[in-house]
């Protein structure tokens, strides 16, 4: 096996900073690591044990994807959130799910429909969970919701349409997240009437419920101005120098 000059061996180099990379995607996609929160490399080499070098590579990956922010000699930052920045996120989400709904609706055949109602299957029973108050993981709730929601689109037929809606609902999972925001019976009612839709494949009628859904949570969470401790270009900082993932369970 080759070794890189540091002397690890290249597999095992990659292995590492792969892993890296997926666990601080999800501590930013979640709200571990708050918006704006400074990424000290010393902090976070701590916290997520890998080298200075594997962790540039990453935060550099990490703003490609508009995640993170490079602040040039004062390093690296989560990317802060704004109410204009949700609109244009939720308006991309929207453009890309409602072209996939219209062609997997078309194709999707009868194992996709069985994936589809079990996905939201699950999705209920925690949302009803919420809805009786008792205490529910937002992790958990939300990746119940993403994988709803990529099971709609699953039989659209292009993978290129997918990868590229999956970053576009990761940037819009994050403000959720940031705003832990579930809005009741409304959402839950949007998401039966998804599931109808497909089984009925009436992608017009789907069009119609995600427009009200999407909006409707982008509506919510300004109105809450959840969003306000994170907007204006303020960035929090942590005596470690490095942003602390929140207390949130892993899904």
């Amino acid at each position: 096996m080759p070794a890189r000059q540091d002397g690890h061996p290249a597999q095992e180099v990659g292995s590492s900073s792969e892993a890296a990379y997926r666990r601080i995607r999800a501590d930013v996609v979640l709200g571990r690591l708050a918006p704006g929160s400074k990424l000290g490399l010393d902090g976070l080499r701590r916290i997520y044990g890998v080298g200075i070098g594997t962790l540039r590579e990453v935060l550099n990956r990490l703003v490609s994807e508009g995640l993170v922010v490079a602040e040039g000699q004062r390093g690296f930052a989560v990317a802060p959130v704004s109410p204009q920045e949700f609109r244009e996120v939720a308006a991309l989400r929207l453009l890309l799910e409602r072209h996939a709904i219209a062609l997997s609706f078309a194709a999707g055949d009868l194992d996709w429909e069985g994936q589809v109602v079990g996905a939201h299957h699950k999705l209920a029973v925690l949302e009803r969970r919420l809805l009786a108050g008792e205490s529910t993981d937002p992790a958990l709730w939300k990746r119940h919701d993403r994988e709803f929601h990529a099971l709609l689109i699953a039989a659209c037929g292009s993978t290129a349409l997918l990868d590229t809606y999956a970053a576009a609902y990761d940037l819009f999972l994050r403000y959720q997240m940031v705003a832990v925001v579930f809005r009741g019976a409304v959402a839950a009612d949007q998401h039966a009437a998804l599931l109808a839709c497909a089984l009925a494949r009436d992608s017009a009628g789907a069009c119609r419920v995600l427009e009200d859904h999407v909006q409707g949570c982008v509506d919510h969470v300004i109105r809450s101005g959840a969003l306000a401790p994170f907007s204006g270009g303020r960035r929090r900082r942590t005596p470690t120098g490095a942003g602390v993932p929140r207390r949130v369970a892993r899904p």
